[in-house]
């Protein structure tokens, strides 16, 4: 194999991207490259190398099965990033700079003018954007975990509020700066911030935040945080793919994702948008893992069995399967007319129950194939919220009925686990019983249920007579007020399971959930504040999951109007996003009558 290591690549404006170039030896006439461009460093191993014997496959040990099947493999830092030239900023110079990448691939005498990409998380961001340029010679790709279809929607905000992941990450990954590795005393003041505390008294500032030793990343993070309408900002490249889908071009991609990514509707409205009017063959695999834990069979504290595992399951290993994939779309000159697109999803539950050795809930599940998502064979069920604290399917007929709450921004609902990535040492996601363990950040450490808390509203089937399989999109239509200007509702789908001898009280573990900010009621675009005490709808829609809750379990809803560290918090005071000084207390109340029902929509799977 030759190597090529740090070719400066240039891009429109001369900035240079460090690229490696690994070249089979016994190359006689040009060949098909597959590139991945990474903000992690392209000289270390990608975590999603990690296979399931434990090996993690090193960069070289990557190229050498890609020039052993035929391929030239080429591995690029972003811009400002590592070994690159230029300034980093998160996401917004990668469609141009794909498209420069790329052209210039095609240019060299080894390349015969067909190029694949791949890439995990970031690295599937960069594919997107730069597809929608349609850059030269783009023959396929394969999405993996990332890849942005509307980063207002999902990644950087959701619902109208901030991820705050997005802050755990921009703290991490200054440290790695050009900056911070030129001058030990920009690091050491990084290393010297306690990103925990910082947490623990936001709002923030520009210049009084723990990224103030690092302006180019307090720039970019503040710039997300604060601009909490949908405008030109979030139609940027890079960061709206649906925006250019009529652009991409008609390639076959792989998408991959799973229950408790972070990128969950990303990845099935990409899959959706290629799969409508285009002839190329898809693939999408979503399992029930972490952000790119493919080989690790359990999320937080549920384990999902030996099944769950990417190797040996889905195909022999995830290296084999991007080889296989290459092979068919990216060597070979077309595809086959008759190719349909392929999808296998792993349906989460009808385990035991039990607490395993390792102290997890043994969740259980198994893959589904299907050529369609959401599959075919289901329908939507509405279950509407009671006064009770109930969910039924029949319509409520009572008027006046409706239940309150107070949601004070100074103590809001912690995060316990969830369908996020990137949020260590702060908070992290999976599946976890719904109570508040000393474990969380913001937690009160007393173990008792989230749904006992006064800011939390929950609502519960009966014990259900028998397995229901929800399997597509969940949505949760509310009728709502409030006395402040501005509040969030957010909701849970939880998995009731039964008392047992592991867990005497139950264990109520999270599905899926999701938020919405009250000015955006309307619009994303044209906020507008509340008036107090009139009444209003709103649809909150968390990530689709695949989930069977087995006879004896209960599905349950929780409604409450923080989710924190996950989003940032409303203060309730209908001040900018991202700047406010004022907290205030909000008297939050959910409409439950006739005339203003609330409920819960399911796509069920039929039996």
């Amino acid at each position: 194999m030759q190597i090529f290591h740090n070719l400066k690549v240039p891009m429109r404006d001369g900035i240079c991207l460090a690229t490696d170039v690994y070249l089979p030896d016994d190359m006689a006439d040009p060949l098909a490259v597959v590139i991945e461009r990474t903000p992690y460093d392209k000289s270390k191993p990608s975590r999603s190398e990690k296979q399931l014997d434990g090996r993690h496959l090193s960069r070289e040990e990557m190229a050498a099965a890609f020039t052993q099947r035929g391929f030239i493999a080429v591995f690029q830092d972003c811009r400002g990033r590592y070994a690159s030239e230029g300034v980093f900023v998160k996401y917004t110079h990668e469609a141009e700079d794909g498209f420069d990448t790329l052209s210039w691939l095609v240019k060299q005498p080894w390349c015969n003018g067909r190029v694949g990409s791949m890439g995990l998380s970031y690295a599937a961001h960069t594919q997107l954007a730069m597809a929608c340029l349609n850059p030269p010679g783009l023959t396929t790709m394969v999405l993996d975990s990332g890849g942005f279809a509307n980063a207002y929607q999902c990644g950087i905000r959701q619902g109208g509020a901030f991820e705050l992941k997005q802050a755990t990450w921009a703290y991490k990954q200054a440290k790695e700066s050009p900056a911070a590795k030129a001058d030990p005393l920009v690091f050491e003041a990084l290393q010297q911030e306690d990103i925990r505390a910082w947490f623990a008294r936001m709002p923030w500032r520009p210049g009084n935040s723990p990224l103030r030793h690092s302006p180019e990343y307090e720039d970019y993070l503040f710039s997300q945080w604060s601009h909490g309408t949908f405008d030109d900002y979030w139609q940027q490249l890079g960061l709206y793919a649906e925006g250019y889908y009529d652009v991409i071009p008609d390639i076959p991609v792989m998408f991959m994702s799973s229950w408790y990514d972070a990128y969950v509707s990303s990845t099935l409205a990409n899959y959706g948008a290629f799969t409508k009017g285009r002839k190329a063959p898809q693939r999408l695999i979503m399992g029930p893992w972490l952000h790119g834990d493919r080989n690790i069979t359990f999320s937080g504290n549920a384990e999902f069995g030996p099944l769950a595992a990417f190797d040996e399951q889905v195909e022999k290993t995830w290296l084999e399967c991007r080889l296989n994939w290459f092979e068919r779309h990216l060597s070979q000159p077309g595809t086959e007319p008759h190719e349909t697109h392929q999808v296998q999803v792993f349906m989460m539950g009808g385990g035991s129950g039990a607490r395993n050795a390792e102290g997890r809930i043994e969740h259980g599940g198994s893959w589904i194939s299907a050529n369609a998502w959401p599959l075919r064979d289901t329908v939507d069920q509405s279950l509407f919220l009671t006064h009770s604290a109930g969910l039924s399917p029949s319509r409520p007929t009572q008027d006046s009925q409706y239940l309150s709450y107070y949601a004070d921004p100074a103590k809001p609902v912690p995060t316990v686990g969830g369908s996020l990535t990137s949020g260590a040492p702060v908070f992290v996601g999976g599946a976890f019983n719904q109570i508040e363990c000393s474990d969380f950040f913001g937690s009160q450490g007393n173990d008792m249920p989230l749904k006992q808390r006064a800011d939390v509203l929950s609502f519960e089937t009966e014990p259900l007579s028998e397995d229901v399989v929800v399997a597509g999109p969940v949505s949760i239509e509310l009728w709502v007020e409030s006395d402040c200007p501005d509040t969030d509702f957010t909701a849970k789908l939880v998995d009731v399971y039964p008392a047992s001898t592991d867990y005497p009280e139950g264990y109520a573990m999270n599905i899926t959930d999701g938020i919405f900010r009250c000015r955006y009621r309307d619009s994303w675009s044209e906020p507008e504040l509340l008036t107090p005490g009139k009444p209003f709808k709103i649809t909150i829609e968390p990530f689709a999951t695949c989930n069977v809750f087995k006879a004896g379990h209960c599905i349950r809803l929780d409604i409450a109007s923080s989710n924190f560290p996950r989003f940032d918090v409303n203060p309730n005071s209908g001040e900018p996003e991202g700047s406010a000084a004022l907290k205030r207390v909000a008297c939050n109340t959910l409409h439950l009558s006739a005339k203003m029902p609330s409920r819960l929509i399911l796509r069920i799977r039929k039996a």
